[in-house]
C-alpha cells in the first residue's frame, strides 16, 4: 500500500457524495422562458392604422387602448416580480432534484400562458359585462394557478436540508408559506370579483404584485 492509498486519520467524516443537479441550468432555462413570457406581453399593444381612425385622432384612438395598457403593465409587474423571487429562492439551494426541476416546469407552465389571458382581458375589459367577466376570472384563475405552483416550487426547494446552502429552520419555512399564503387567498378572491368589476379585479392584482414586491423569502434567508 502506497502512501497514497492509506486511510487519513484526520477524525473528519466522510463527505456525502453530492446528490441532485446544480441549479445553474435550472436558472437559465427560467430566465429565458420568463424573458420570452415579459417580451410578448408587449407585442398584444396595437398601432391605430390611419385608415382605421375615422376622423379621430391619433391621441384620442390611443387613449381608448386603455385597457390594453393597463393590462399589460399589471402582467408585466407580475411577471417581474416573479422572476425576482425565483432568483431569491434559488440563492437558498445548492442542488436540486427531479421534484424541484418538475415544479419549476409546473410553474414556468403558469407563467408562459400569461400573455394570452392578458390579451383576452384587454380586449374585452370595455366589452359587455359578461364577456369582460368571463376574461377576467380566466386570467384570475391563471394567477391562481401561478401561485399554486410558486408555493409547490418553495416547498421543494426547501424540504431537502441538504441541498440548501444553510438549513432553512421549520418555523421560518413556515413563515414564509404564510406570507405565500395571503397573497394565494387574495388571487383566489379576485376570481370572485372579476364577475363583479373587472376592471377592480385587475387593479387589485397590481397591488397584489405590489405585496409581492417585498420580500416574502425574509424568514427563510434570514437563516443563510
Amino acid at each position: 500500500m502506497t502512501p497514497a492509498d492509506e486511510p487519513h486519520e484526520t477524525g473528519a467524516s466522510p463527505v456525502a457524495p453530492r446528490t441532485g443537479f446544480s441549479t445553474a441550468r435550472l436558472e437559465a432555462f427560467s430566465d429565458g422562458v420568463l424573458a420570452i413570457a415579459i417580451t410578448l406581453l408587449v407585442l398584444d399593444l396595437q398601432v391605430p392604422e390611419p385608415d382605421t381612425l375615422h376622423g379621430e385622432t391619433l391621441l384620442h384612438a390611443l387613449g381608448r387602448q386603455w385597457p390594453g395598457y393597463f393590462a399589460y403593465l399589471v402582467s408585466f409587474l407580475v411577471i417581474g416580480i416573479i422572476w425576482i423571487n425565483h432568483h431569491a429562492m434559488c440563492a437558498l439551494a445548492r442542488r436540486v432534484d427531479r421534484r424541484t426541476l418538475f415544479a419549476n416546469l409546473f410553474l414556468l407552465l403558469t407563467v408562459s400562458v400569461i400573455p394570452y389571458p392578458t390579451r383576452l382581458l384587454a380586449t374585452y375589459l370595455t366589452a359587455g359585462h359578461d364577456d369582460a367577466s368571463t376574461a377576467a376570472a380566466l386570467y384570475a384563475a391563471t394567477m391562481v394557478s401561478m401561485g399554486i405552483a410558486f408555493s409547490l416550487l418553495f416547498l421543494s426547494f426547501t424540504r431537502d436540508a441538504r441541498a440548501l446552502h444553510t438549513p432553512v429552520p421549520p418555523e421560518a419555512r413556515r413563515a414564509a408559506l404564510r406570507r405565500f399564503g395571503i397573497g394565494g387567498v387574495a388571487y383566489l378572491a379576485t376570481v370572485g370579483l372579476a364577475y363583479l368589476s373587472p376592471v377592480a379585479m385587475l387593479a387589485t392584482h397590481a397591488l397584489i404584485a405590489v405585496y409581492y414586491c417585498y420580500d416574502q423569502l425574509a424568514p427563510a434567508r434570514r437563516t443563510s
